[in-house]
């Protein structure tokens, strides 16, 4: 839209609200939803000494095992100074390790430690009584359709997970 251009009424503005008509709505909604889940995870975590960041990376090396650490960054959606800094904690927490890969003296995987497993364990009990109430609104069954329908709105027939 430029600055001498008529603003044009019949345009559904984006917002956040419910009923919202504008092609943005549903990434709006998406945006607000993750921010009301992320303070709930951010809750259960914080008694562990670790944030969504960690638990994040946390998540890939327990699905993937040893992970590059330029993958972390991809698989977290994190640039490479920040995926630094997450492992750097990690590290610093006992609960990842990095290590040397054979063959390329730069490059470097980061593996689970046990204490890292006890702590990813740990989340999911107090995570636990948190996303009862995280999901208090919905009626039951709506939960389970919600994330049936989040599962297959975030990882589309055809792709690569």
């Amino acid at each position: 839209m430029t600055a001498d251009a008529p603003h044009d009424s019949t345009v559904p503005r984006a917002t956040d609200r419910p009923g919202d008509a504008s092609p943005f709505a549903l990434g709006l909604l998406l945006r607000r939803a993750h921010w009301r889940a992320a303070a709930v995870m951010t809750e259960a975590l914080r008694p562990l000494g670790i944030e969504l960041r960690h638990f994040a990376v946390l998540v890939v090396l327990v699905n993937r095992g040893s992970t590059m650490q330029r993958d972390l960054a991809a698989a977290t959606g994190t640039d490479k100074a920040g995926i630094m800094r997450v492992v750097d904690d990690l590290e610093h927490k006992g609960l990842a390790v990095r290590k040397a890969v054979p063959g390329d003296r730069r490059a470097r995987a980061v593996e689970i430690t046990p204490k890292g497993g006890e702590i990813f364990d740990a989340a999911h009990v107090a995570a636990e009584p948190l996303t009862k109430r995280l999901v208090a609104e919905l009626e039951p069954g709506e939960a389970q359709q919600l994330m049936d329908l989040l599962t297959r709105f975030a990882h589309p027939a055809g792709e690569e997970a």
